[in-house]
């Protein structure tokens, strides 16, 4: 069976590509021949190896530009009703008894917008932390990790196959370790990058299981029809879609596929590791928290849509698994960021609260915008990340606890503080800056496709996070200098950043703005994420929905068929209403709280039992890292590592002790009978024998020249002799 008509044929006609998108597959290459030389010859070059680092992301930030600038054009050629097929260049990487794996590049619109967020983004980290990273003691070393890290996700985007997603999949998490753990010496880094590796292998497993079962349902269809393997993305989305697929193996597999996204994406259960991993250098976390790991979860369930749509039954309303999990992430990590006090605490909550409104959009059938939130929130997470890392470095003297080193700053940071501010209405959803038209965008059409009590999650969601954002605000720039920010800073509770580098003169001159390394990121990012909305500004019209046009595939057999909810300005007013609701309550509560010390609010979660324990909970997140430690890895993975270890030392060892004591029996025996004997005795025998030979010889060796000739001349006559007799 042929799966195109010749009509399909015809609409399918190919377009132009161009030198960019056909050489699409260098962007990756670039950063990682970058980051083998700068672990070879870093620590010999001029800054240390960070400049290969800047260069290779420019490189692929080029390239990234100039595939996304020939995909738009590519899509401006093709007619309305045209499918924009993919460029895609395969190789065989290798084969064995039947497998192939291939290598290669897949390229439409998803992949050129991811690849120009990583490529952008990670260049702006890569010039920050020239500066924030300053005299590290592994300065080399952190910069060939940052660059292998946005490798590994250019690698996994651009990736045809499910293979080669999963070698850029887990070259993220190995970096991702080495990166949250960089200042490995304080115990508290090196177990957040463990919690990180190890969570995040969890729900690695899923992924593992999900491919192989993608595989060998989908490998023959694919052949057949498409003529490539069971590994191809292209080939499982238009087998998805083909009608061909036993329901309860596609749900499975998207299900499985799904528990390695909520792993990778911190969303829940799995989100615990991620605010752990501040624990990293703040450029670290601006990068990993905006357009790499965690989007990468995300992009997963983006990519391979067909599986999720038809397996989970999206278009059926009411609710699956994704929009559960999602709903949940939203309203749980959002409570989570009201009761903590280290910034970047905040910060990560909140992104994991933002990965929950773009799972509940992919889940609710809202892929546009979803994607889309994935656009803008890389560029104000991002500068809300760097915007910390700013504070910290120049004014709280590496400390991020918003109570006791920060206050009043907006005066000695204006730059920091103006692109804060916007950066915040941003992911406030404030109209009109970027975040609206991406989050309001979701909100609308999880309630248009027939999920309308997600939808109000979704509001409520909205509200927690301008009130925390506010209170975060509040306690940073405004009310009366605090601690290191007033010039008070206490040396015995910084970030680990201020042991291991050399910036102690920025403490000792007081809190002001940071240099331009710094700053510089911070205005292109807020400008960004006051205007990249504008690509997909829905409440304009359809001709400002350009995001829609070069990035959304239309239906065809690989795309499945997506629903736009109209454009309503009352939702939108709604929405915004409730956000500035948020803003209001929680800077008068702020007011009242911390600078007026309000004798009504403080204290009150001691006073009233029920707020305690609340707070309590909150404190303790949820309890589920006692469930995951005191539980689940005391009693259920201890026992299996106890037995491991048990069968490790009495059986494996056991085998491994008696099979040397043998061997040193034999070689013994060899020793004695073998060598000694046998060799030894051979090769003595032999010596034995010269030296009879030579000792019954040495008679004749006397030196005297007359015994010789006499000799001689009777060895002579007596062959004569035998001469004559013979011839007689």
């Amino acid at each position: 069976m042929n799966l195109f008509s010749n009509a399909d044929a015809e609409v399918l006609a190919p377009l132009t590509s161009g030198w960019f998108l056909d050489h699409a597959w260098l962007i990756p290459v670039v950063p990682a021949i970058a980051f083998a030389l700068i672990i070879l010859f870093g620590k010999r070059m001029p800054f240390k190896g960070s400049e290969l680092g800047v260069l290779s992301m420019l490189a692929s930030l080029v390239l990234s530009t100039g595939a996304g600038y020939q995909w738009i054009q590519r899509v401006n050629s093709a007619t309305e009703e045209q499918f924009v097929d993919p460029v895609i260049k395969s190789w065989t990487w290798w084969q064995n008894a039947g497998f192939e794996f291939g290598i290669g590049q897949h390229i439409d619109g998803l992949a050129v917008l991811v690849l120009f967020v990583v490529a952008f983004i990670s260049t702006l980290v890569q010039i920050y932390s020239l500066e924030y990273l300053r005299g590290d003691r592994r300065y080399t070393h952190f910069f060939a990790a940052l660059t292998l890290f946005s490798g590994g996700m250019l690698a996994m985007v651009l990736a045809d196959n499910m293979m080669l997603l999963l070698l850029g999949w887990e070259i993220m998490g190995l970096c991702s370790f080495m990166l949250i753990g960089h200042w490995w010496e304080e115990d508290v880094n090196s177990k957040a990058a463990l919690k990180a590796f190890f969570t995040v292998r969890v729900g690695d497993v899923g992924l593992l299981v999900g491919i192989s079962m993608l595989y060998f349902a989908a490998n023959d269809w694919t052949r057949e029809n498409l003529d490539v393997s069971g590994f191809s993305i292209r080939g499982i989305s238009a087998w998805a879609l083909s009608g061909e697929p036993n329901s309860t193996v596609i749900m499975i597999a998207a299900v499985a596929l799904f528990i390695a996204c909520i792993g990778k994406s911190g969303q829940f259960p799995l989100h615990t590791w991620l605010p752990d991993a501040m624990a990293g250098p703040t450029p670290v976390s601006s990068l990993l928290h905006s357009s790499t790991m965690v989007v990468a979860g995300v992009y997963l369930v983006a990519r391979l849509y067909p599986v999720f749509f038809v397996g989970l039954d999206i278009p059926g309303g009411g609710g699956n698994l994704i929009v559960i999990i999602g709903g949940i992430t939203i309203v749980i990590s959002a409570a989570l960021a009201f009761v903590q006090n280290d910034i970047k605490r905040v910060l990560a909550y909140s992104t994991v609260s933002q990965l929950g409104y773009m799972m509940l959009g992919l889940g609710a059938g809202a892929w546009m915008p979803a994607v889309f939130h994935i656009f803008t929130h890389a560029f104000f997470k991002a500068c809300l990340f760097l915007g910390a890392g700013s504070i910290s470095h120049s004014a709280s003297h590496h400390s991020f606890d918003m109570k006791r080193d920060m206050g009043g700053l907006r005066k000695v940071m204006p730059i920091t503080f103006a692109t804060w501010i916007i950066s915040t209405l941003a992911l406030c959803g404030v109209f009109p800056f970027s975040g609206f038209f991406s989050k309001d965008e979701i909100i609308d059409n999880v309630g248009h496709n027939g999920y309308g009590l997600f939808m109000i999650i979704a509001l409520i969601g909205a509200f927690m996070t301008a009130a925390y954002m506010t209170r975060a605000t509040y306690l940073t720039f405004f009310g009366k200098p605090r601690g290191a920010s007033a010039g008070h800073a206490d040396h015995s509770a910084h970030d680990a950043h201020d042991a291991h580098d050399s910036h102690d003169a920025h403490a000792s001159s007081g809190p002001h703005e940071s240099g331009l390394l710094i700053t510089v990121p911070l205005i292109i990012l807020s400008v960004l994420a006051l205007s990249s909305g504008f690509l997909n500004a829905t409440p304009f019209g359809e001709s400002w929905e350009r995001m829609k046009l070069w990035v959304e595939p239309r239906h065809s057999a690989f795309a499945p068929e997506l629903h736009h909810a109209p454009f309503m300005w009352s939702k939108a007013l709604m929405s915004l209403a409730i956000v500035f609701l948020g803003i209001a309550v929680s800077w008068v509560l702020s007011f009242r709280l911390f600078t007026k010390r309000d004798p009504r609010l403080v204290g009150l979660t001691q006073r009233v039992k029920i707020l305690g324990v609340g707070h309590k909970f909150l404190v303790n997140k949820y309890y589920l890292d006692d469930f995951y430690e005191k539980i689940i890895v005391r009693n259920i993975a201890g026992p299996i590592a106890s037995a491991a270890y048990w069968i490790n030392q009495n059986i494996l060892d056991g085998i491994i002790h008696k099979i040397a004591s043998s061997s040193r029996l034999i070689s013994g025996w060899v020793y004695r009978n073998i060598d000694q004997r046998v060799v030894d005795g051979a090769v003595n025998n032999s010596a034995s024998f010269t030296k009879s030979v030579g000792t019954a010889a040495q008679p004749s060796q006397s030196g005297k020249v007359s015994q010789y000739g006499a000799l001689l001349f009777s060895a002579a006559g007596v062959a004569a002799l035998v001469l004559v007799i013979i011839n007689t």
